[in-house]
């Protein structure tokens, strides 16, 4: 059955296409992946079909009483309400039920025996709906689900609106899981989730009898929960059965055969041209040369995509620092309260260290108390000299400037040109690189971000989740260009199978939080 139809959907943005006269359709208990370079589209097929974007062409059409559940990072969450608030929110339609039915019971004592059977009537059909939806079990479903995605470590009763971009991105996700929809709609989900908490979602979702569609750039996590590929890529949208690797091969092959079918229709229009010149104006055979013309006419001509910019990342490099990088001496980090037990901590020129962990503990907090961004707690942090550092910091702010306003501001010495090839080589197009970042894919905002750090002579690379919303293309190239960096390196990150290959040493952070993890 099918519970999502797109006909004939044709949308973009000023003079730029992102659908041509594309169609999809859901069926029931489909495990969707959603994939294509940063800037396809994806997100905006998200905002298509759960109605919060009018497509310019085409029709969308939900089956009758589905309940849809959209991880929307957008949703504004209240001031006043605490995660437990939200999370119970989730089951707020049996909370109204349950209002129904004590209302009921208050209206019993004047009633007829007819209104009385009636009602009794009607709370039982309510007492059946909240048993079989385990109303009476919601705390426990709460404290579980929040449980599984690391939130009762943050505690249940703190303020949402004191959370990070992260926590909140938890709550979302751990409401919207407990809403049991009929359909998930999840974009890039993994994002702010630690190893531990993306195990948890990935065996949700594998026992998920509902559909979803998942956008990930996460492939093993993508390949260990979807059965279907969905491919966007030049303003089309491709069905593939089965997981990342077999579409990567019957991708591979259709492009083959498209290039070898568009090489021999070359060869044949050549050919046909060429007959036409040499024999159109002689009279004996020019029948011959307007039936090679009109063949030439009605020909289907095949077109090949234009190839995407591939990103290029090359960072320059500064002169060499001081042996010593930094040296902790009882270094306690956090803000109101302490987050680590006494650090002594050393770094030293040329290590390229990993910073892994829950989510929560403070591995961005210790990032930014040896870079002196924040004061710590108590204790002290000795620096090297010659340090040039890159600092990537995990959220960046919406900016309302173009992205070559932005590079320029950082880099006021180049000329546009200059500016325009920077952004140009780190695989944005002309149309991004004149638009406004906050008009941009989160892939493509972490690509200008990148820009600015490649651009700047640096000897220590400090990245706080560098892989966060970029593409297949994009992560593979930072691994190569971070391994061919003779700096040093100390980085956040939740995929081990990025930074594996790039780092000398991984430090496990929950060896030294004060938190329970």
């Amino acid at each position: 059955m099918s519970v999502l139809t797109v006909k004939n959907l044709s949308h973009g943005f000023g003079d730029r296409a992102i659908f041509h006269d594309v169609s999809f359709r859901l069926l029931k208990g489909e495990h969707i992946g959603l994939i294509g370079a940063n800037g396809e589209g994806k997100s905006t097929f998200m905002n298509i079909i759960t109605g919060k974007l009018m497509p310019d062409e085409g029709k969308v059409e939900w089956s009758k009483k589905v309940r849809i559940g959209y991880l929307d990072q957008h949703t504004v969450l209240v001031r006043g309400m605490t995660m437990r608030d939200v999370l119970k929110s989730a089951f707020q339609y049996m909370f109204d039920l349950e209002a129904d039915m004590t209302a009921m019971y208050d209206k019993m004592g004047d009633a007829s025996p007819e209104q009385l059977e009636k009602m009794l009537e009607e709370v039982g059909i309510i007492q059946d709906t909240l048993t079989n939806n385990d109303f009476y079990t919601i705390d426990a479903k709460v404290e579980e689900t929040a449980r599984g995605l690391g939130l009762d470590d943050v505690g249940l009763d703190r303020d949402v609106t004191d959370l990070s971009g992260g926590q909140r991105t938890k709550v979302l996700l751990a409401k919207l899981l407990l809403e049991k929809p009929d359909i998930l709609l999840l974009d890039e989900p993994t994002n702010y989730l630690d190893e531990q908490h993306i195990e948890w979602l990935k065996r949700y979702l594998q026992e998920y009898e509902n559909a979803f569609i998942l956008i990930s750039h996460d492939i093993p996590f993508l390949n260990s929960v979807i059965n279907l590929i969905y491919h966007m890529e030049n303003q089309e949208l491709n069905r593939y059965v089965g997981d990342y690797e077999h579409f990567q091969e019957v991708h591979q092959m259709k492009k083959q055969q498209l290039e070898a079918a568009y090489k021999r229709q070359q060869q044949e229009v050549a050919q046909l041209k060429d007959f036409v010149a040499r024999n159109k104006a002689r009279v004996s055979t020019r029948n011959m040369a307007m039936s090679r013309q009109k063949k030439l006419d009605k020909m289907d001509m095949i077109e090949l995509a234009h190839e995407k910019p591939k990103p290029q990342f090359n960072f320059k490099e500064a002169r060499t620092t001081s042996k010593l990088l930094f040296e902790t001496k009882e270094l306690v980090i956090g803000y109101d309260e302490p987050l680590s037990r006494p650090l002594n901590l050393k770094m030293e020129r040329g290590q390229k260290i990993a910073l892994v962990g829950a989510n929560g503990i403070g591995k961005t907090t210790l990032l930014k108390s040896i870079l002196g961004m924040i004061q710590p707690v108590s204790g002290t942090v000795e620096r090297g000299d010659y340090q040039e550092i890159g600092y990537f910091e995990q959220e960046a702010k919406a900016l309302d400037r173009t992205c070559i306003e932005e590079v320029w501001q950082e880099f006021p010495s180049l000329t546009q040109a200059e500016v325009r090839s920077a952004l140009a080589k780190c695989g944005l197009t002309t149309k991004h690189i004149e638009s406004k970042i906050v008009v941009l894919s989160g892939g493509e905002k972490s690509k200008v971000r990148l820009c600015k750090l490649i651009n700047r002579e640096t000897n220590i690379l400090v990245l706080d989740e560098p892989t966060n919303h970029l593409d297949v293309d994009a992560k593979e190239e930072l691994k190569r260009a971070l391994n061919a960096f003779k700096g040093s390196i100390i980085l956040i990150s939740h995929e081990p199978e990025f930074y594996q290959d790039v780092v000398t040493e991984v430090w496990n952070c929950e060896s030294w939080t004060t938190k329970l993890v």
